[in-house]
């Protein structure tokens, strides 16, 4: 039976739940159960701090995780649990900040205390960019620390800023990373029925992302139109009683939608619909 870690509460908690529902597995309807088992796809599901998921997995306790990529970065386990793929739900970036006007580049950094509840990916970025730099671990509530003269920038995780902005702090430099919810595995394993929760996975991310886009077209423009939807692989094009026309099929982004639609009717498309993709695989 295939053992994965997942995050037991918070906003990633609730994405990855919900992705997994539609991906077909069995959740958890109590926020208070710490493990559940879904028969049918011969997995169980381990509710975990998401912190501490990578070191479950690193360790070969559990067989796979999902957590956020900055959390993975952050956990010291000496390269023991790889990035298998990246989810498209969570997404945040990691900032340096400072109050408002005070620093604007990282290489103002240069002595400097950084307070961060994430120290081994600050430090490891810091290295790697030779800024001699001291941090200062915290918990929480890390706005606060160069108020209370115990730092002179922190190192955070940022999806608003609005709590940063709230405490007179505004991010400077280049982003240290974007995170998202990931799906971690131990280093060099891949334990049987990991293939299929991929394919599950992926079907998910492009049933989020794409639409199904049907049209009547007369055959002289199914080229052009083609053009504008080519599909993952290529449309499909069927016959009308008129024979001067056609139909046809074809997966669009979503966000491009609108657009595409305006451009087909401009070039001479009609009866153009657009289906949700509520699962697929590709």
């Amino acid at each position: 039976m295939l053992r994965i870690a997942v995050p037991n509460k918070g906003s990633l908690s609730e994405a990855v739940s919900s992705m997994l529902s539609e991906a077909g597995y069995r959740q958890r309807r109590d926020r208070r159960e710490l493990a559940i088992t879904d028969p049918e796809n011969d997995i169980e599901f381990f509710y975990l701090r998401p912190r501490d998921i990578a070191v479950y997995v690193a360790r070969g306790v559990l067989d796979l995780g999902i957590t956020g990529r900055d959390l993975f970065l952050d956990a010291d386990i000496n390269g023991d649990a790889e990035e298998l793929m990246s989810l498209g739900v969570g997404k945040s970036t990691f900032r340096f900040a400072s109050p408002a006007g005070t620093y604007s580049e990282e290489a103002e950094l240069e002595g400097k205390r950084i307070a961060t509840s994430y120290q081994v990916l600050v430090s490891n970025y810091l290295q790697e960019r030779g800024i001699n730099a001291s941090t200062v671990r915290l918990d929480g509530a890390i706005e606060t620390s160069i108020r209370l003269g115990v730092a002179d920038v922190i190192a955070d995780v940022v999806e608003t800023g609005s709590t940063m902005r709230a405490a007179g702090l505004e991010p400077f430099g280049e982003p240290v990373m974007h995170s998202e919810a990931i799906l971690i595995g131990n280093a060099g394993s891949r334990p049987d029925g990991l293939d299929v929760l991929q394919r599950r996975l992926t079907g998910v991310l492009v049933a989020h992302r794409y639409v199904l886009l049907d049209y009547d077209i007369p055959k002289d423009l199914v080229d052009r139109a083609s053009a504008l939807t080519p599909g993952l692989e290529s449309p499909t094009v069927s016959p009308l009683k008129d024979d001067g026309w056609v139909a046809v099929r074809s997966m669009v982004r979503k966000e491009t939608t609108n657009q595409i639609m305006d451009d087909l009717y401009a070039i001479g498309a009609r009866a153009i619909l657009v289906t949700a993709i509520n699962a697929c695989r590709i």
